[in-house]
């Protein structure tokens, strides 16, 4: 139950980030995890990945939707790849000779060059 609140307070902050900017919600959930509720890296993503299972988006869709912000047709072509790649991406970083700390500094890496790119280029 001590978990119950903070883990809360990371979904609803991956949520508002995600309707925000768009952003997958492992993003915010999984450093959140990691970082402040001390969690294993592959243990974070993989409960990541199981709390986005639902239909997290529909109702951030849906507003996006009734504004003309939304490319029905391109999301579902994403929404294929995004099954495929989530399956091939849990099938390597569950390899044995993947740890832990491997795939945090993999994730940290691709967040920086993200952030970097946001910041430095157009």
């Amino acid at each position: 139950m001590s978990y119950l609140v903070p883990l809360l307070l990371i979904g609803l902050t991956a949520g508002i980030a995600g309707g925000l900017f768009g952003i997958g919600g492992g993003a915010i959930m999984v450093p959140a995890m990691v970082l402040l509720l001390g969690l294993d890296q592959k243990f974070a993503t993989g409960t990541s990945i199981a709390a986005q299972i639902l239909p997290i988006g529909v109702l951030g869709a849906l507003v996006y939707y009734r504004n003309n912000n939304l490319n029905i047709k391109y999301a579902l072509i994403i929404a294929l790849g995004l099954v495929v790649g989530n399956f091939i991406g849990a099938l390597f970083a569950n390899q044995p000779f993947i740890s832990s700390e491997i795939v945090k500094k993999l994730y940290g890496i691709f967040l920086l060059v993200i952030g970097l790119r946001y910041l430095l280029f157009r």
